[in-house]
């Protein structure tokens, strides 16, 4: 009888900053619904430090601190170390040398076409132009991520990894590494599949300022871990419609952020519960779904004080649950680094299985027992 092949999740984070709300609908919150869907035999978070490390690797302090933020994120969003394990990269060795394997399957050429790799270095300032200045040009393990990548998710056999749409360069890199490897040396890594949100307004929440990105270096995140007075300062400064000048005038809800975030994060219930928000002086409106509110704003007379104030009470609604979690965690952080230790204990347990995998199909496994007593038999022959 055949074996059940094993459905295994494999997805993380760089420990660059706090986690911010694009962070969450792009990857957090259907983490968690994985979670507790009881459809995955495993599941393994990881805090890339390691990757962390490739464009900070004159500020190891930054990453060092930001490991304890983002666990903490983690775990306040709804992570269960019941049935997750969150580990830290760099303490899983056999990652390291999963990634030195594979960079030999993997062309300088190929990575240059890389999407990802191309718009990473863009938005890093890295220019290659400057070669006699060491630190202008791009480092080579930074360039070497996707390489690296494929590694972490190839080492846990994960046949899932849901991540945002940006990544799908990445995903795509490591399946070629994975079919080029079993070509080579025989089935030994498992070839995994994407899993994208299924909202597409959570593909990539756009930036409070408007550009197509929230990004902790461009400051327009709202991070889950914000007060209440934080997320409602950051929503009423937040673009909307240039055009959108009078209440009068009719407004744009495509590329608005606010209605990209409504999208996101507004359910049915809102209306009842923050229905208030559009009683004003001048005008009133009794909305009983998004739809409603973007008509009206692309009929005009709706404005965009009312709307932030809606959106305001959506995100605090969806954080607060969070926040509070999250302080009672900070106060007991033995806990947290022991969830990480025992998260990482049962990683390290499972990259050393498949990097024996990997080794017995290179046939580099000089030593494994019943290997060398057939070496030296081999080797023998040839001397005689």
């Amino acid at each position: 009888m055949e074996e059940k092949k094993q459905k295994i999740i494999l997805t993380g984070d760089r420990p660059t900053g706090r986690l911010h709300i694009g962070h969450y609908v792009g990857s957090l919150r259907r983490r968690v619904e994985l979670q507790e869907s009881g459809e995955f035999d495993k599941i393994f978070i990881m805090i890339a430090d390691a990757q962390a490390l490739t464009d900070n690797a004159d500020n190891p302090e930054k990453v060092r601190q930001n490991i304890i933020e983002v666990a903490l994120d983690y775990l306040s969003a709804g992570l269960d170390p019941a049935k997750s394990h969150i580990l830290i990269q760099s303490q899983v060795a056999e990652l390291t040398e999963l990634t030195f394997y594979y960079m030999n399957l993997v062309t300088v050429q190929r990575l240059q076409r890389n999407p990802t790799v191309k718009q990473e270095i863009q938005m890093r300032g890295f220019n290659d132009d400057a070669a006699a200045d060491n630190k202008a040009g791009t480092p080579v393990g930074f360039f070497c991520y996707p390489i690296s990548q494929a590694a972490d998710i190839t080492a846990f056999k994960a046949t899932t990894v849901p991540v945002g749409e940006d990544q799908e360069p990445m995903i795509e890199q490591t399946r070629e590494i994975v079919r080029k490897f079993n070509a080579t040396y025989g089935p030994a890594l498992v070839e995994p599949e994407i899993l994208l949100p299924d909202n597409a307004a959570c593909l990539r929440l756009p930036g409070t300022d408007g550009k197509a990105k929230m990004s902790k270096s461009l400051g327009n995140c709202i991070y889950l871990s914000d007060s209440a007075e934080e997320v409602k300062a950051k929503v009423r400064g937040m673009y909307t419609d240039p055009g959108h000048l009078q209440v009068s005038d009719p407004g744009k809800v495509e590329g608005n952020p606010v209605f990209t975030y409504l999208d996101a994060f507004c359910r049915p219930e809102h209306f009842e519960r923050f229905g208030e928000c559009f009683h004003g002086r001048k005008s009133s409106f009794d909305f009983h779904s998004l739809e409603e509110v973007k008509a009206q704003y692309r009929a005009g007379g709706l404005g965009d004080v009312m709307i932030k104030n809606f959106l305001t009470e959506v995100l605090n609604d969806t954080l607060e649950p969070i926040r509070v979690r999250r302080k009672a965690l900070e106060k007991d952080l033995p806990y947290v680094y022991d969830v990480l230790r025992k998260g990482t204990e049962a990683a390290r347990e499972a990259a050393a299985a498949t990097l024996a995998d990997v080794k017995r199909a290179m046939r580099i496994n000089y030593f494994d027992a019943g290997v060398l007593d057939e070496l030296i038999k081999e080797q023998s022959e040839r001397f005689k």
